[in-house]
């Protein structure tokens, strides 16, 4: 009888391994499918800025609050229902009405999910998404992410007003940088 060679494993790179790291390590829900994709809604929300807005927004963050970069958006992670927050706040802030750029994702949504990171080496193509600021398996996440404050709370995450402020000055800013480098059009 010939031996039978046993069929191949799965890779534990983009797929079965990422999908374990998040559901098992983290707690987070995956949608089904490839390439893997984090759930949002249930354990938090995203907001999606342009990279080049998001770099300042990093700042006013707690280090322990995850952002990941894809392509050229950055996306933040904040606390579940900041995604519907979002209309509102911008509205209180006087941004409302503005094109800034500035997306949710919220309940129902789906985020690509980064590779767990990988010490002095940045894997996969440019376009690929990756974690500037990556969760950490263990610890509260949920705790870190910023959150809407109730009045005199004392809370350890950031405020979610202050960040989404600071996330549509530079939005604004980087659309007004854009704006001035376009050769202007005369009739």
């Amino acid at each position: 009888m010939t031996p039978v060679a046993p069929l191949p494993r799965p890779a534990a790179g983009r797929g079965g391994g990422l999908r374990r790291w998040y559901e098992d390590g983290l707690g987070w829900a995956t949608a089904p499918g490839s390439p893997v994709r984090l759930v949002t809604g249930l354990r938090f929300d995203v907001l999606d800025v342009p990279a080049e807005a998001g770099a300042a927004a990093l700042r006013c963050l707690d280090p322990r609050s995850p952002v990941a970069l894809h392509g050229g958006r950055m996306r933040f992670l904040v606390a579940a229902g900041g995604a519907d927050e979002l209309p509102g706040l911008l509205e209180w802030l006087e941004w409302g009405g503005l094109d800034l750029d500035l997306a949710v994702i919220g309940a129902g949504g789906r985020m690509e999910a980064p590779p767990p990171p990988v010490p002095a080496r940045r894997s996969g193509p440019r376009e690929a998404a990756v974690w500037l600021r990556p969760p950490e398996p263990g610890s509260e996440v949920e705790a870190s992410l910023p959150a809407l404050s109730a009045p005199g709370g004392g809370g350890g995450a950031a405020d979610l007003v202050r960040l989404v402020d600071t996330m549509a000055n530079e939005c604004h800013r980087v659309r007004l940088r854009r704006a001035c480098a376009q050769p202007l059009a005369f009739s």
